[in-house]
């Protein structure tokens, strides 16, 4: 029996039917769906450490990344921690302290990168002031931000390698931000126990200069990052990874090119940029340099937070009287994501901030 060949006009007209059925299927799946995520940040408002989350937009490392990025600003680090607990944001960027103490109490956050290279927390002093070293303090009045702050633990660790005891100098509280400042300024206090961003802040403002004494007990160990419940962890952890690449992207062309990265983040946070704001904020980001995760730019294991290191601060935590349980650095930190997030071209991206001029 001879083979019936279908009509030249039947088979062209079922092609194209296929296709526009191909077409309109494809049209109804969303290609590349953004995945959104939310943050909730430690903080009132955006401060000069948002600078990684708004370049990380700002120069499209989210959109590469295939993310939605929401932030809120809790107005403090354990309300952000409470928020994630209570899955109303899927992860915090804050300082691991209220996750430290609160373990005992149920609050079992993750933290899975970090976002500084050290620790917070530095005694400073003006840079005219008599004290030359951590000795010269016994006796003395030491500003910190609020009565029995966690910022006692830093102190007393520093003071007590340096041979002083609690005993020898005492803790006056004098607020924060200007109000610290003036304190420090008018020398009713002979010291201050802050964080080291706010430090250099202060100088930048003031004119002035500070002697910095930093903890060298606690120096290398990270206790800022971003934190989320292990089961978001486990649920989310594509959405996580990705999200931690964009990150240290973020940081890499923050070490690069300052200017560009203050000019983004003024940009980003809705402020006007003027040559002069320019300057100070990347006058800024360049004295903080040995802070941001990226202070080494060939480290390939940018954003990696310590969970020995952080056991043993959970320990400094717990021998201070500020927790009563010390908590398994597995439990409190992850490196999961380091590898993948620190796995890019760093070139490029050193070289798509300077395209930013």
């Amino acid at each position: 029996m001879p083979l019936v060949r279908p009509n030249r006009t039947i088979r062209s007209a079922v092609s194209v039917l296929a296709g526009l059925v191909f077409v309109f299927a494809g049209a109804l799946q969303p290609v590349n769906a953004d995945d959104a995520l939310s943050i909730a940040g430690g903080s009132t408002t955006a401060g000069l450490f948002d600078v990684l989350e708004i370049v990380a937009d700002e120069a499209g490392f989210y959109k590469e990344a295939h993310l939605d990025v929401t932030k809120q600003y809790a107005g403090g680090a354990s309300t952000a921690a409470q928020l994630v607990a209570s899955g109303k944001v899927d992860l915090c960027v804050i300082s691991v302290e209220p996750a430290l103490v609160g373990y005992e109490k149920g609050v079992r956050l993750q933290f899975f990168l970090s976002r500084q290279s050290q620790y917070s927390y530095v005694l400073g002093v003006l840079n005219d002031s008599p004290i030359r070293k951590l000795e010269d303090l016994k006796g003395k009045e030491i500003g910190e931000v609020t009565a029995g702050s966690l910022s006692e633990v830093a102190a007393d660790s520093m003071l007590e390698g340096a041979g002083l005891s609690r005993e020898d100098y005492s803790f006056v509280p004098i607020g924060y931000g200007a109000q610290a400042l003036q304190a420090v300024l008018d020398k009713r206090v002979a010291a201050t126990i802050d964080i080291y961003a706010s430090l250099i802040t202060d100088e930048v403002a003031a004119g002035t200069k500070f002697r910095i004494f930093h903890n060298p007990l606690l120096n290398d160990i990270a206790n800022v990052g971003y934190g989320a419940l292990p089961s978001t962890i486990a649920a989310k952890s594509d959405v996580l990874r990705r999200f931690s690449r964009a990150i240290v992207k973020a940081a890499v062309f923050v070490r690069a090119d300052p200017q560009a990265a203050a000019r983004l983040y003024l940009k980003g946070s809705h402020q006007t940029i003027t040559p002069a704001e320019l300057a100070t904020r990347t006058h800024l980001l360049t004295l903080l340099e040995p802070e941001l995760p990226a202070a080494d730019p060939a480290n390939r294991r940018i954003g990696y937070l310590s969970p020995r290191g952080l056991e043993l601060y959970s320990r400094s935590l717990v021998d201070a009287g500020f927790a009563h349980q010390v908590v398994p650095g597995s439990a409190i930190a992850t490196d999961r994501f380091i590898d993948y997030a620190n796995d890019f071209d760093r070139r490029a991206v050193e070289r798509l901030a300077k395209s930013f001029h």
